[in-house]
C-alpha cells in the first residue's frame, strides 16, 4: 500500500514546540520549523534504486528514530544497504532575499536530498550536522513541496566511522545494533539575504576576554554591521558594534576579541568563570544588519552563549581555570532502549546529567558517539565534563583516513564553543589501527591525528589513542579491568618505580601501553576505563566482572572505589559504565535508568 500525503505544520510560525528543542543551542533563531515526525519510508534491500521515482514508499517511520529501534515503527534490525524518506511541507512565505535551510543534525551513513525532485546536497558522515538552502528549488506560492532523502549505510564496511553498531546481524558482546538513514532531527528556517552562518567561542582567563569569530553569508557586503551584546546575572558585560571590513566581507569571516570587565581578585573573578562547580554562562545576543539598512526587520538576529574557562595540563594534574580538578568520569554509550542512540526527547538528556551527577561523578566520557548538541548544551548549563571522542573504524586503509579526519574536522568545528567539552579523543584502543606497534603508516596516522585536534583547538587536551599503545598525547589515558584492587594499587601507586613498571612493561588489555618514543614526561595519568562490573539476571549478557546481587555489586563498587580514590598518582579516572546498554550489562543504572543501588550509596563511594 502507498503511504498517505504526510505534511509538515505552515513554517512560518514562531517555534514548532518539538519535544527535542532547537537543535543548535549556540545559534538560535525565533523562527524555526520541525521536520521530525511521521514520513513515508522505504528500504532498499538489494540497493537497486537510485533516484526518487523508481521508489514506492509502501510504509511511514517516525523521524528522528533509526528504522532498527521500536520508537521509529519499524524495528528493522536486518542487514540493509539504503533506505529513502519522503516528506511534504508547507514553506514559509520569503521575502526579497530571505533563503529557507533545511537542517539536518545527522543521517548515517551517506545522504543525498532531493528538492521537489531536483538533486539538493550531498553529505558522508553518520555523526555531523549538513544543510540545504532549498530556496531555489522551491515552488511558487503556498503549495506544497517535497523533499526526499536517500541514506546508504553498508552495514559490512569497516572503513567508516561506525563506533558501536555490529557488523553482524545480531548485536554481540561490547556491539549494538546498526542505525541507519535519520536519527537527529531534522528542521527548517529562515534567513535575511545577509546572515549569520556558523559562531565560534573562544577564551581566555589570563586576559579575562572572549573570543568571537562569525562566518558570514556570501552575500555579506562591506559596511555590513555586527552588534554584540554579552549578560550575565540581568547585567549588560558589553554593547558593542563592528563593521565588517572589505577583507572580512570577502573572507566571510570576521573576528573580534572582546575585554570583559574584570573584577581584579579572585573571588569576584571567579563568578564569571564556568566549571562544574559554577557553570556559569555569558548570554550573547547578536545582529547582523546591512549596510545602510533603514529598517531593523531585514537584520539577523541570533541568541547564543558563550563562557569564559580554560583547560590545561600542568606537570601530572588536569586543570581547570588553573586550578587541579580531578576528573571523576563515567562511560556513557548514549543508547536508550526504545530509541537507540536517539534521546526519547530532551528532557531525557536533562534527566541523563542530572542523574549522572548525583552518582557522584563531575563528567561523561561519551564513548564511540558525537553525541547531539543539546547534551552539550545541558552539560554546559548544569555543569558537567565532557570527553568528547569519534567514533571508530575498524579497517585501516586509505579511505578510513580521510573518512575519519574529515568527519572529525566536522565534529571539532560543530562543538568546540561548548566549555563542557574538556578533552578530545579522537581514536579509541587502537580501533582502525589494529597493528599500530608494527605498522609504521598506522602510527604515523595516529600522531596526525593528535597534531591534526591540536591545530584546531589548542585550548584543550587531546587523547590521541585512548587505552593503550599511545604514541602521541597529553594524559596518560588507561584501560584496565582488573578486578583485584591489590594489583591495581600496585600498578599506579605514587611512586616512581611503580609508575615506570606499569607503563613500560605491564600490558593491561595485554597491550603495550607507551609505544617507543614516547615518555611520561610527568604527564597526568588517567584510568579511563575500568570496572565494569556485570550484574544481570541474563545469565548471558556480558561484563568485565560478575555480581550475583545488588549487594554484592554495592560492595565490590565501593571496595574498588575505595582504591582508586586513594591512588593520588591518577589525575582522574572514568568508571565503566554508565548504563546497561543491550546485552552489555555492566551499568551502575539498568538501560531504563533505574539505579542498581542506591545512589547516595554510590555517590559517597565515587566522590572518596
Amino acid at each position: 500500500m502507498r503511504a498517505s500525503t504526510l505534511t509538515a505544520t505552515d513554517a512560518s510560525q514562531t517555534t514548532s514546540g518539538d519535544a527535542f528543542g532547537y537543535q543548535r543551542p549556540q545559534l538560535r533563531r525565533a523562527h524555526w520549523q520541525s521536520l521530525n515526525g511521521l514520513w513515508q519510508f522505504s528500504i532498499d534491500r538489494d540497493n537497486t534504486r537510485t533516484r526518487p521515482t523508481e521508489v514506492t514508499f509502501d510504509q511511514q517511520i517516525n523521524v528522528p528514530f533509526a528504522p532498527e529501534t521500536e520508537a521509529s515503527g519499524i524495528k528493522d534490525t536486518g542487514l540493509y544497504r539504503r533506505v529513502w524518506y519522503r516528506r511534504q511541507f508547507i514553506a514559509p512565505r520569503l521575502t526579497k532575499g530571505e533563503r529557507l535551510i533545511i537542517h539536518f543534525g545527522a543521517v548515517d551513513y551517506a545522504a543525498k536530498v532531493w528538492i521537489n525532485g531536483k538533486p539538493a546536497i550531498e553529505h558522508d558522515g553518520g555523526y555531523t550536522p549538513f544543510s540545504v538552502d532549498a530556496t531555489d528549488l522551491l515552488k511558487r506560492g503556498n503549495v506544497q513541496q517535497e523533499i526526499v532523502v536517500r541514506a546508504d549505510d553498508d552495514p559490512l564496511d569497516l572503513s567508516k566511522p561506525r563506533g558501536k553498531q555490529d557488523w553482524e546481524l545480531n548485536a554481540h558482546s561490547i556491539w549494538y545494533p546498526r542505525t541507519t538513514g535519520i536519527w537527529q532531527p531534522v528542521w527548517l528556517e529562515k534567513v535575511p539575504r545577509t546572515h549569520i552562518v556558523a559562531i565560534k567561542w573562544t577564551s581566555s582567563v589570563e586576559r579575562f576576554e572572549i573570543g568571537l569569530t562569525v562566518t558570514l553569508s556570501p552575500e555579506t557586503r562591506p559596511g555590513s554591521r555586527l552588534n554584540v551584546k554579552l549578560e550575565a546575572d540581568g547585567k549588560v558585560l558589553v554593547d558593542d558594534t563592528y563593521t565588517v571590513s572589505e577583507a572580512e566581507a570577502n573572507q566571510q569571516e570576521l573576528s573580534r576579541r572582546i575585554s570583559i570587565p574584570d573584577g581584579g581578585i579572585d573571588d569576584i573573578r571567579a563568578r564569571l568563570l564556568w566549571s562544574v562547580h559554577n557553570p556559569k554562562l555569558i548570554d550573547a545576543h547578536l545582529v547582523l544588519s546591512e549596510p545602510g539598512a533603514r529598517s531593523e526587520k531585514s537584520a539577523d538576529r541570533v541568541e547564543s552563549y558563550a563562557s569564559i574557562r580554560s583547560i590545561e595540563v600542568q606537570r601530572n594534574r588536569f586543570c581547570v581555570n588553573d586550578r587541579p580538578e580531578t576528573l571523576r568520569l563515567v562511560l556513557n554509550q548514549g543508547y536508550w532502549e526504545k530509541t537507540g542512540m536517539t534521546p526519547p526527547d530532551d528532557a531525557a538528556l536533562q534527566k541523563d546529567i542530572e542523574l549522572i551527577k548525583s552518582m557522584g561523578f563531575n563528567g561523561v566520557r561519551m564513548h564511540q558517539k558525537i553525541e547531539c548538541p543539546r547534551f552539550l548544551y545541558w552539560a554546559d548549563k548544569l555543569g558537567l565534563y565532557v570527553w568528547e571522542e569519534m567514533p571508530s573504524a575498524y579497517a585501516f586503509s586509505d579511505k578510513t583516513v580521510e573518512r575519519v579526519s574529515s568527519q572529525w574536522i566536522e565534529a571539532i568545528k560543530r562543538d568546540s564553543s561548548h566549555p563542557c567539552i574538556v578533552a578530545w579523543v579522537p581514536i579509541n584502543e587502537s580501533w582502525g589501527v589494529p597493528s599500530l606497534s608494527q605498522v609504521d603508516a598506522q602510527r604515523r596516522f595516529v600522531a596526525s591525528m593528535y597534531h591534526l585536534t591540536k591545530s584546531l583547538d589548542t585550548s584543550r587536551p587531546v587523547i590521541g589513542n585512548d587505552g593503550w599503545e599511545m604514541v602521541e598525547t597529553d594524559i596518560i589515558a588507561i584501560h584496565d579491568y582488573h578486578h583485584n584492587t591489590d594489583v591495581l594499587e600496585a600498578r599506579y601507586r605514587n611512586d616512581a618505580e611503580s609508575i615506570e613498571r606499569t607503563l613500560r612493561l605491564e600490558r593491561p588489555g595485554h597491550r603495550l601501553l607507551l609505544l617507543e618514543g614516547l615518555q611520561h614526561d610527568e604527564r597526568p595519568i588517567m584510568l579511563t576505563e575500568f570496572g565494569g562490573i556485570k550484574l544481570s539476571a541474563d545469565e548471558s549478557a556480558w561484563g568485565y566482572s560478575v555480581a550475583r546481587t545488588e549487594d554484592e555489586l554495592k560492595q565490590l563498587y565501593l571496595r574498588l572505589m575505595a582504591a582508586i580514590n586513594r591512588l593520588p598518582a591518577l589525575a582522574g579516572f572514568c568508571y565503566t559504565q554508565f548504563t546497561d546498554t543491550y546485552q552489555e550489562a555492566n551499568g551502575l543504572v539498568k538501560m531504563d535508568r533505574t539505579p542498581k543501588f542506591d545512589l547516595e550509596e554510590m555517590k559517597r563511594a565515587t566522590c572518596g
